[in-house]
């Protein structure tokens, strides 16, 4: 530690290395490297640049510190205990990765204050992080440099730049020219098998740079040449990549530098040597005074900023936009304005694909909350995102709301999460249902954090014809299901989905996925008095006494509405069940469940795989027609009878189990 240094950051960085080595070991697990290396950086970053409040978390006009390296998640919390953090007071760094701790293995959204975003599958904080960048220019658009002027800064490994969600994000990112996006890569040249020379050779600067980053390195533990570097990123346009050449477990002095420090307890005697070459002599977990005092004066500074941002905002002329903006609000002018197009839906009963439902229902929630942005993973015309006259983002103009995500589904969908993480703006975005695999850990990252982002999931089965089964979802449904907090919606008509729409909208606390129909459906609802998508389930055709079930989803519906005309003109009672939404319904009074379902035989029907039904939809020796394999490439009609989806497998399925 011969460089240029200042000794108070100095000591703010071992404090960090400290903590962190005490903390892995009280464990017996978790990942020291990458806190120490960047320790240097984190504290340059804090000390010099970073604005946030730890009284006001959630401060809207904050600087973001996005960790996507989230293994070394004792960087975060050492930091947020240094800084003051009510929720994070030595106890919880001493039950880092226990049961209940705020100090959990990997950072996660909600858990502790401070942590932005979940992060621990590599790749994902960076992207996560392009939408809150882009959150802040869209905002920054609306509201001005008064009330929206802050940054986004992200530490990233190795790992993160190799996983291939990293491509689409600094695209994107480049693409849309993000100037207030900083990457802060630990170039530390490590994985956990060993070297990188094992796995690549990629010029990761001049990769940045081919995307139309500005990029610079930096000895990540010389303090001078980090601040000049992030200065630098500062005042360039573009975003920035600091590449900070750093030494994996620095202070380590017999590990340092070699893979075995990244995830494992350095073990008592090296932290003692650790401490000697650091010349750290504090016991375990104790930080002196003066140390306390410096991180806490980045809280002093940002407290302050903070309270003259307030008093912008309160003075400011769009101090009541902003306001709703953050609060989601607008949820009863959209009740009343889908209340007035459901009942036009009625009187007009309109056959269309739920695809053309949903860019209908959209044309409403748009128009009644300014705060939507939509977007499509270059599907537009298929997705129908896009309403009338909104108006493309584009590099230097932020004013719009629709975003072309390109051909990046898995990118298009941790932007969204980093746009709802940001606030201020309800994301929303579109692409194939069967192309859900392409994002589906963004997806659960947003069911993990409880982030209300909405996916528009379009051509949700064979429906979708000559395509063919690359484009034909059958097990999709099933595995989006099986995602716990997501809430999945498939909807029958141009009325289910706009009920559907207003539920979206309306979540608070989780996402919601819509798939919807390539091919036209009539309109099969009666009723618009009740929100009946939000029960899950309800009885769309009841005679009473019923002696079948039929219980169908989306576009099956009416094939089981024209199967209980064929069992009735065979004097057989049918009641005819849509169920939108499994989890919905789930939610839903055991007496209602039961009412819907009834007692008698069951019979589901949904042109996709049976697994997920069981339990509970469907009984065991209950019945169920849809699909038992991969699709075809044909038009829609002809696969359906192929696959015997018809109102006539249906009814004899039901006259079996009827006479069994």
């Amino acid at each position: 530690m011969t460089k240029s240094y200042d000794m108070a950051e100095r000591a703010m960085a071992n404090a960090i290395r400290a903590l962190t080595m005490d903390a892995v070991q009280a464990a017996n697990s978790g990942h020291p490297g990458m806190p120490m290396g960047m320790a240097d950086v984190a504290a340059v970053l804090f000390d010099r640049f970073l604005s946030i409040d730890p009284s006001d978390p959630k401060w809207p006009d904050r600087d973001r510190f996005v960790l996507s390296a989230g293994h070394g998640s004792m960087l975060l919390y050492a930091i947020n205990h240094l800084l003051g953090y009510a929720d994070m007071p030595v106890e919880e760094l001493r039950r880092f990765r226990q049961l209940g701790a705020r100090t959990a293995g990997h950072p996660e959204y909600g858990h502790a204050a401070g942590v932005e975003v979940t992060t621990g599958p590599l790749g994902q904080g960076i992207a996560t992080a392009v939408g809150m960048a882009l959150a802040e220019r869209m905002a920054n658009a609306r509201f001005g440099d008064e009330l929206v002027d802050h940054w986004t800064y992200v530490i990233a490994g190795d790992g993160c730049l190799m996983e291939g969600i990293s491509h689409e994000a600094i695209d994107m990112a480049g693409h849309l020219g993000l100037g207030r996006l900083i990457v802060l890569w630990d170039d530390n040249r490590i994985t956990i098998d060993g070297s990188t020379e094992l796995s690549t050779s990629t010029d990761q600067m001049a990769r940045f740079a081919a995307s139309g980053w500005h990029t610079i390195a930096c000895d990540a533990h010389d303090p001078a040449e980090i601040a000049a570097a992030i200065d630098a990123a500062r005042q360039d346009p573009r975003p920035s990549l600091v590449a900070c050449r750093s030494v994996i477990g620095f202070g380590a002095p017999n590990k340092q530098g070699g893979h075995d420090c990244h995830g494992a307890p350095l073990g008592a005697e090296e932290i003692a040597a650790a401490r000697g070459y650091l010349e750290w002599t504090h016991e375990p977990f104790v930080i002196e005074p003066a140390v306390y005092e410096k991180w806490r004066g980045i809280a002093r500074r940002g407290a302050e900023a903070r309270r003259e941002w307030e008093s912008r905002r309160d003075s400011h002329p769009q101090r009541a936009a902003f306001k709703a903006a953050q609060a989601r609000g607008g949820l009863d002018e959209l009740t009343a304005a889908m209340a007035d197009y459901k009942a036009q839906l009625l009187l007009n009963r309109p056959k269309v694909a739920t695809r053309k439902a949903s860019e209908m229902a959209l044309a409403v929630v748009n128009a009644t909350l300014p705060d939507t942005v939509g977007g499509s993973a270059d599907l537009t015309g298929s997705n129908l995102t896009r309403t009338k006259d909104m108006r493309p983002v584009r590099r230097g103009d932020y004013g719009g709301r629709y975003l072309h995500y390109g051909i990046r589904e898995h990118g298009m969908a941790a932007a969204m999460n980093g746009i709802a993480l940001h606030g201020g703006f309800r994301p929303y975005g579109g692409t194939f249902l069967a192309f859900a695999d392409y994002c589906r850990p963004s997806i659960r990252l947003s069911a993990l954090m409880g982030v209300p982002v909405t996916y528009v999931m379009t051509h949700d089965s064979i429906g979708l014809g000559e395509d063919g089964p690359t484009h034909q979802p059958v097990e999709h449904l099933a595995s989006l299901r099986a995602i716990p907090n997501l809430l999945v919606i498939r909807p029958a008509d141009a009325v289910e989905t706009a009920e559907a729409w207003e539920i979206a909208m309306a979540s608070a606390d989780r996402p919601v996925l819509l798939a919807l129909s390539r091919q036209n459906l009539s309109t099969v609802r009666k009723d618009v008095t009740e929100n009946l998508t939000a029960r899950g389930a309800y009885p769309l055709l009841d005679p009473g006494d019923r002696q079948v079930t039929l219980i169908a989803t989306g576009s099956e519906v009416e094939i089981a509405l024209a199967a209980a005309e064929l069992l009735a003109a065979q004097g057989i009672r049918a009641a005819v069940v849509s169920a939108p939404s499994f989890e919905l319904f789930a939610q839903q009074p055991e007496d209602y469940r039961a009412a819907t379902l009834g007692a008698a035989p069951r019979v589901g029907v949904e042109a996709a795989i049976r697994q997920g039904w069981d339990g509970m939809m469907l009984r065991t020796g209950d019945g169920f027609v849809g699909m038992t394999g991969f699709g075809a490439s044909a038009p829609a009609p002809d696969l359906y009878r192929h696959f015997g989806i018809t109102a006539e497998a249906v009814a004899a399925t039901a006259r079996n189990l009827i006479e069994e």
